[in-house]
């Protein structure tokens, strides 16, 4: 009898315990988890989907091997061309002629010295999306969202044509980039 008093009381006191912590509470990702995750959804940010814009040079590139635009076009100053090869010229707000012309709403480049990466270690790509003043002014946060809502991002996932998709479905790439930003955005080394 002395031993079954002894384990209700402990069964009683393990209890108390369980319900004195309240409910599981979600823990950030630490910081390696969240460089582990940046390090896995960097192979997107590599990918000529977002490099083909998103690139140091003059102007777009095209292409699953990305070469220069076959209209020498050139990013201008707002990123959306220069005098008569404005990027709307060609490319509407969707895909056309079977996809052959890529298109999304307010097809553009990001104007000169921001966010090119192209050629840049995943530790350079890391430190560009986390600087403001060549993200446009983002934190960590709106670079995420801005990956999870911008039309020409998702367009990567649907660009028709013969191109290729990102290395990742854009859910699993978004999850990755959101741990990275909730385990505080570290960048690999």
């Amino acid at each position: 009898m002395a031993s079954s008093c002894g384990l209700r009381r402990s069964l009683v006191v393990a209890g108390a315990v369980l319900l004195s912590a309240g409910p599981a509470v979600a823990q950030a990702p630490t910081a390696d988890a969240a460089r582990a995750a940046f390090s896995r959804a960097v192979a997107v940010l590599q990918h000529p989907r977002c490099t083909n814009c998103h690139n140091r040079g003059e102007g777009p590139r095209q292409g699953n091997t990305p070469r220069a635009h076959v209209q020498n076009v050139k990013r201008g100053a707002d990123g959306r061309g220069e005098g008569a090869q404005r990027c709307t010229a060609c490319h509407r707000a969707q895909n056309t002629a079977g996809g052959s012309i890529p298109g999304a709403p307010d097809w553009r480049m990001p104007p000169p010295g921001r966010a090119g990466w192209d050629g840049l270690t995943p530790a350079e790509i890391c430190a560009a999306l986390k600087d403001r003043e060549r993200n446009a002014g983002l934190s960590p946060e709106q670079v995420v969202e801005h990956m999870a809502k911008d039309p020409l991002v998702l367009w990567a996932w649907e660009p028709g044509g013969i191109r290729e998709k990102p290395p990742l479905a854009h859910a699993d790439f978004m999850a990755l980039m959101r741990s990275w930003h909730e385990g505080g955005a570290p960048c690999p080394s």
